[in-house]
């Protein structure tokens, strides 16, 4: 059974940073190609951010250079380290190994003074 957990959303002022982590278990996640997504408040939800199990990352343009992307084959992590973060990152963030039909709860992240 395919599950993610999503940790490490909250409320941080502009121009701060988080952490977002993502444990996933049901899968063989060292051969996963691992995505990030997110969805605004009323809004579709948006990829983010994909790492293939070489280590070759890709990201939205919109977080390029703030965001990144990283894993732990070895305990099937999935980190999101999320850099001089603007009001418009607000959202609830999504991990998921791509193309899979299942999600997380996702983990709430506003930013905001």
């Amino acid at each position: 059974q395919v599950q993610y957990a999503e940790s490490g959303g909250g409320l941080v002022q502009p121009g701060g940073s988080l952490r977002l982590s993502c444990a996933a278990s049901g899968f063989s996640f060292g051969e996963a190609i691992m995505t990030w997504h997110r969805q605004p408040p009323g809004q579709a939800r948006e990829w983010v951010a994909t790492m293939f199990p070489g280590g070759a990352t890709f990201y939205t343009d919109s977080v390029r250079g703030r965001f990144t992307i990283s894993r732990d084959d070895d305990t099937g992590t999935l980190w999101l380290q999320m850099d001089s973060l603007k009001p418009e990152d607000t959202a609830v963030y999504y991990c998921q190994e791509a193309n899979s039909p299942t999600w997380g709860q996702g983990t709430q992240v506003t930013v905001s003074s």
